[in-house]
């Protein structure tokens, strides 16, 4: 079996993403021909051959530097080991092996065969790690030493494609040094003679577009500032930061030092390279000192690492897309279908647009004539052959109102988040991410071999992986079919769907089970199931799911789909022999034929509240999760709660408001609340997934709008409420009966107060007996009043902290957790609950009297699965890889389903 070293994580702004897309392909990759290794790559450039358990942390900062190694004056800071300042030796080995063991380049050929490149921006898809293991003989994915430079240099770029004559936005190269206050203006309109408006100002090698702006108005200041965020300066005002209360200050400071929202830390100040900040602390005191002791107007700091340069190019009017551009077992490039990115704002597709769902949508083919496809395919394979790419590429561009394409910012990695335009368009041509993976994995030595390097190591290694490939088809023969079930009706169902892309894409790639992936939509009175196809559940979201199942049910082809398909025939045939593009209808009889299990990765109703369950059961099929009773308790958390307070646990003061009630008397129904609580208070829907229009509550003016929008007869909240409540653009907002009202749950006189969400795996005996596993529970971080669905289910999103910081001394901590792990199984227990769960809970310690309450918010019957959910950071603490975690809940499903048949 083939040893693949996952480098992932890196020095540069883009480490978060990363540090996603290597979990991506740890998780994916084909676990019957390769054994995953993660490399992670600090942000010293240090190689550390990371223990797999912190693969599922949900960012780098939550585990390294490890809290161990950072000096009690700086542990209320989440940082960057480069904010540690010169560490010796020494420290970083100390501190490397908290995590993992520290290695040298030297050592690689003992760890792996292959390297798997999932790095991003410079030093990791510049040909810097490319050489580096071509000195050492490694044989690695995507492109090699000169393409890769190539690639990462957009000033470069832009002289290269003159050179060959291919078309692109003209361009203005400016030195930083000489954008002076006394000359800014007259280079503006230079600039604005030259290229027009808008001007697009651009830091030129950096990735996924950092430091990107568009600037739209005709003055100075609006291109001083875009100048700024490209050379990665930012400035504070005494204004801003005075007016920050003490909680604020921390926030700024946290969101400053992130990479993804400000500009990152060490930086000079003032322009001074003598004078360097290193951590949050020392800018924290600096910015306090500066702006509030010494009374300065403004402070302006620069991140070390930013650019000399600005690349300032003409705006290019007209529609977006991206191509990803492979190449076949000939070495001749064939472009995939190109996606449109159609995004929820007019502002440049950024760095949140491309990584945060929502925020844009991806649709393929990108919808134009037939022709004008094929000639932007054709001008992406030109560019890739003139440019010297390897193995894939990915390439932006635009096609103007006129009908002319323009190319523009060609990547030679792509990004490798569960939902990339990497993995995207491969399914267009039938290829899950694991085959996929497979398939660059192949492409790549292929190619390393053409190089003429190291071929007496790379030529057995392709040889032997060729053989395994022909092998694999039969052995899907003997494989557990498991149906998994996801999208629905409620307002998660865009969640459950990458909930359930996750739990396919672990199946898919094990050697025990294969992955069948059902779409459910309809209504409660009427469920209606789909079998997928791979090109279809890689969709956006659930909404373009549906949207293609029709269209594919009405006849409707692409003919640009088409040939790709026809095109890549050969490699689809190798790796996905025999695949469907087409969806399936299905009843729960005709699923019953088609799987042996069900894994429901549904959200809210249909699935936590028990329907599917019933048919289920009906069928004889074995599911995951809690059975009819329990879940039909979980999901109203007003019952819910009302069970628990009845057994002596700690819960929430709640009331109802109910829908008839309100209709009835408005005003008194608010009275009402107001004489059993006082603002603020936590509003939420009684009967539905977790997050889902929970809202903190300040006023009786705010209740009233949360109920007239929860007890509308329209199917959409009107404009005016959505104003009221502050809901974003796309934020969905559901309609329902019941409004859950709470208490705002607080620390009182308690020593220390935290929220917490803690999950279990429940094992079955013989007996019919079940034990649970009560896994160490994780603090969450909210950045605003509430957590957000984003915050718990996004990759790089949330901040959760596993184990939860009890206390800092060991002993406390270690009875803290006992006592609340304890409470958390009595919950379980009263609940009936099985197989899994995740319950949301705040807790209250008292040291003195070793007290704590642990009080229940709710209990979710079938957790979030997507691969930043903190359940997986749990699970990994006793020792269950997310694949592990996953067969075991199938387990313990399969063997409740037997038992109940043998009766």
């Amino acid at each position: 079996m083939m040893k693949i070293g996952i480098f992932f994580g890196g020095i540069s702004r883009e480490r978060e993403i990363s540090f996603a897309g290597g979990r991506t392909v740890y998780d994916n990759l084909d676990k019957q021909l390769f054994e995953p290794v993660p490399i992670f790559v600090d942000s010293l450039g240090n190689f550390i051959h990371l223990d797999w358990s912190f693969v599922y942390k949900g960012t780098v900062r939550d585990f390294y530097p490890p809290v161990q190694s950072v000096p009690n004056d700086l542990s209320g800071f989440q940082m960057y080991v480069e904010s540690l300042g010169k560490l010796s030796e020494e420290q970083l080995n100390e501190m490397t092996n908290l995590v993992g063991q520290r290695i040298k380049p030297e050592d690689f050929h003992q760890l792996f065969d292959f390297a798997f490149l999932a790095l991003h921006g410079p030093y990791g898809e510049d040909g810097n790690l490319q050489g580096l293991l071509e000195w050492y003989g490694i044989p690695y994915s995507g492109a090699g030493v000169l393409s890769s430079a190539i690639g990462i240099d957009k000033i470069t770029q832009k002289k290269l494609f003159s050179d060959l004559g291919l078309k692109t936005p003209d361009y203005q190269v400016i030195d930083a040094d000489n954008l002076t206050e006394e000359n800014v203006e007259a280079t503006f309109n230079t600039l604005k003679t030259a290229l027009g408006m808008p001007l697009v100002v651009k830091a030129p090698r950096q990735g996924s577009s950092l430091g990107v702006s568009i600037v739209k108005e005709d003055n100075v200041e609006a291109f001083k500032a875009a100048a700024k965020k490209s050379l990665f300066i930012d400035e504070v005002t005494k204004e801003q930061w005075t007016s920050l209360e003490k909680e604020d200050k921390v926030r700024f400071v946290h969101d400053f030092v992130d990479v993804r929202l400000g500009i990152g830390l060490p930086v000079y100040v003032n322009g001074d390279s003598e004078t360097i900040i290193y951590n949050p602390k020392e800018l924290y005191n600096h910015l306090t000192s500066e702006l509030e002791e010494k009374g300065k107007d403004l402070v302006s700091y620069q991140s070390l690492d930013a650019e000399e340069r600005l690349l300032i190019e003409q705006h290019i009017k007209g529609r977006e897309f991206s191509c990803i551009v492979v190449e076949d077992e000939q070495a001749s490039p064939l472009a995939l279908p190109p996606t449109e990115i159609v995004r929820g704002n007019e502002g440049v597709f950024d760095y949140r647009s491309k990584y945060l769902p929502g925020m844009s949508r991806k649709v393929t083919p990108i919808d134009l004539p037939i022709d004008k496809v094929r000639e932007i395919q054709f001008k992406c394979e030109e560019l890739y052959t003139k440019l010297q790419f390897d193995v894939y590429a990915r390439i932006d561009g635009f096609v103007t109102d006129s009908g002319e394409v323009f190319l523009n910012d060609p990547n030679t990695t792509s990004g490798m988040m569960p939902s990339s335009f990497f993995f995207h368009q491969a399914a267009e041509i039938g290829l899950n991410p694991s085959q996929f993976l497979t398939f660059i994995i192949r492409t790549s030595l292929a190619c390393r071999i053409r190089s003429g390097k190291n071929t007496v190591v790379t030529k057995p290694l392709l040889k032997s992986l060729d053989a395994q490939i022909s092998q694999l088809s039969s052995d899907d023969q003997q494989k557990l079919r498991v149906g998994v079930i996801m999208g629905g009706y409620s307002s998660e169902r865009h969640i459950s769907v990458e909930s359930g892309r996750n739990i396919f894409e672990k199946l898919a790639s094990s050697h025990k089970y294969e992955a069948v992936p059902i779409f459910l939509t309809g209504s409660d009175t009427d469920h209606v199931i789909y079998e997928l196809p791979i090109n279809i559940m890689l969709k956006d979201n659930a909404d373009d799911i549906k949207l293609k199942i029709d269209q594919a049910l009405s006849g409707e082809k692409h003919e640009v789909l088409t040939e790709a398909i026809q095109k890549a025939s050969k490699i689809t045939d190798k790796y996905a022999a025999g695949v469907c593009f087409d969806p399936k209808p299905l009843t729960y009889d005709t699923l019953k034929e088609r799987v042996d299990a069900v894994f429901i990765a549904l959200h809210g109703r249909p699935g936590e509240d028990g329907a599917v369950q019933k048919h289920l059961n009906e069928k004889g099929i074995p599911y995951n999760g809690s059975d009819v009773d329990s879940s039909e308790v979980t999901i109203d958390k007003f019952v819910t709660t009302e069970i628990l307070g009845e057994k002596d646990i700690f819960v929430a003061e709640h009331m109802l408001l109910q829908k008839e009630n309100w209709l009835k008397d408005a005003k008194a129904a608010i009275d009402v609340v107001e004489a059993n609580f006082t603002y603020p208070i936590i509003a939420k829907p009684a009967d539905d997934g977790c997050s889902s229009a929970v809202m903190m509550v300040k006023n009786r003016s705010t209740l009233e709008h949360f109920a007239e929008a929860m007890f509308r007869e329209e199917e959409e909240v009107n404009e005016n409420l959505r104003n009221q409540l502050n809901l974003d653009k796309n934020e969905e907002f559901p309609s329902k009966q019941r409004i859950l009202i709470e208490e705002l749950i607080s620390a009182k006189d308690a020593d220390h107060f935290l929220e917490i969400t803690g999950g279990m795996l429940t094992k079955w005996h013989e007996d019919g007996t079940r034990t649970y596993e009560i896994f160490e529970p994780s603090e969450a971080l909210a950045s605003g009043e509430i957590l957000s669905l984003e915050e718990k289910f996004l990759a790089g999103e949330g901040q959760n902290i596993t184990p939860p910081r009890f206390s800092p001394n060991p002993e406390e901590q270690k009875w803290i957790s006992d006592a609340v792990r304890n409470d958390l199984e009595k919950v379980a227990k009263i609940l009936n609950v099985q197989g899994y769960c995740r319950i949301d809970a705040f807790v209250r310690i008292w040291k003195e009297q070793k007290r704590v309450e642990t009080i229940i918010i709710e209990v979710n019957s079938l957790p979030g699965m997507t691969p930043a959910t903190c359940i997986f950071h749990q699970a990994a603490i006793n020792g269950y890889k997310p694949y592990d975690f996953i067969d075991n809940i199938l387990d313990y499903g399969i063997k409740r389903t037997e038992a109940k048949l043998s009766k």
